[in-house]
Order: structure tokens, then sequence, then C-alpha cells
């Protein structure tokens, strides 16, 4: 039997099923047969912790440490958490699991790509927030931004997928915007919601929810 060594945190239940069924793929993909990916899921009451959100927080801090205090007594080696924003709150905590870090690894691959500047989507907040873009910086990454009006619509994609309200035009609209941006500069994405109705085969674009999975896979084959 394969051993598990990954451990998800269960948080948005859309997310959540995005980065589930996105594990069972690549490792069926990779394993053939009726092969699904080994790991354990622990499922949060994820409004506990929407409510606390976008801004870190002691009370977040003791809240999300309850879950992953947990997920450590486990034999497993990874943890994939399926929500961009909240690793803020996970750099601010001491877990000895490796957390599959999803700007950690985006700026390594960036780097690998051999790009310079980028353009970022993301959530309103994290957008105009500092801590993806001071991280990318950092690193030597330029960081441009989407217009007002166009990360205002972002941020509108975003809640219409997190709401499943989600029509045919908006999509159409934000993949249009995805590859109109991507045509100058890589586009980041660093929201899961936005990740789950992302573009296809635009290889300008890198999702961070992508750049976890991937990494989770990788873990998972060793």
């Amino acid at each position: 039997m394969p051993e598990t060594k990954l451990a998800v945190l269960g948080l948005g239940s859309r997310s959540t099923l995005f980065y589930l069924s996105e594990l069972n793929r690549l490792y069926n993909q990779a394993k053939g047969g009726y092969s699904t990916c080994p790991f354990v899921l622990l499922n949060t009451d994820f409004n506990a912790i929407n409510v606390l959100l976008p801004n870190p927080s002691e009370e977040l801090d003791a809240v999300l440490k309850t879950y992953i205090s947990e997920i450590e007594t486990y034999n497993l080696q990874q943890i994939l958490i399926p929500n961009i924003t909240l690793h803020e709150t996970i750099d601010r905590l001491h877990i000895a699991k490796d957390v599959l870090h999803p700007v950690n690894l985006s700026i390594k691959k960036i780097k690998a790509n051999n790009w310079n500047k980028v353009v970022l989507f993301g959530s309103l907040f994290s957008m105009h927030a500092s801590y993806i873009k001071n991280q990318l910086l950092a690193n030597g990454i330029e960081v441009a931004l989407p217009t007002q009006e166009d990360m205002e619509f972002i941020d509108d994609v975003r809640k219409q997928i997190y709401n499943e309200t989600e029509t045919t035009e908006l999509i159409e609209k934000y993949h249009s915007l995805i590859n109109s941006y991507s045509t100058n500069n890589p586009v980041i994405i660093s929201c899961t919601e936005l990740s789950i109705l992302k573009p296809k085969g635009n290889n300008n674009v890198l999702d961070m929810a992508d750049v976890q999975i991937e990494e989770a896979i990788k873990h998972c084959l060793a």
C-alpha cells in the first residue's frame, strides 16, 4: 500500500474540492489504473476561519493552530493548505511539518522561468496588500497590477466563483482579461477561486494553486 505522506487542510468547499480533484487527477495520470492520491483530509469549520480573514490576528492564529496541532500528531510529512491568503498567518506559526507554501514555491518557478516582471491577479485585498508583492520584490521580481477597474472585476469573479453564481459571460471576460495581460508579462494567479476556472493552455500564466498541487504530487510519488 502506498505510504500516505500528505495532509490536506479542508477550507472553503469549492476550493478544497478543486485541490482534491487535481491531486487525484495528477496522481492517476502518473500511476494509471484506478489510482487515487493517498492523503489525509482534516476538514475545518471554515466559517470560524473565514470571518477572521483576510487580516492576520492572534485570534486567527489560535483557530488555525488548533487544526495544525492536530495534523502534527499524524505520521505525515507535508501539509497542503488550499487558501493562498491564509499562508500569511501560517508564516506566524511554528510548524514542524513541511508546509507546501504557494509563495515560496512560485518564486522558485518564476526564477526557473527567468521572469523578472509579473502581473498579480488575486483578491482585491491581496492585490493591494504587501504580503505577496514584497516577497516577489525581495527576490528581484517586479510586480505590476491590473487597473483599478480590472482589479474590482477580478474580485467580483472571485466572489461569484466562491458563491457558485458565475455565468459563462463572466468567465469568458475573465479569460479574456488574463490573456490580454499575459501578452506582455506573465500573470500570477494568487487566489484559489480564480484558479478553479482559469483558462487552460496559457504558458504565460502561473497559478499558485497548481504549483502547490504539483509539489504535493511530487512528494506523494517519491
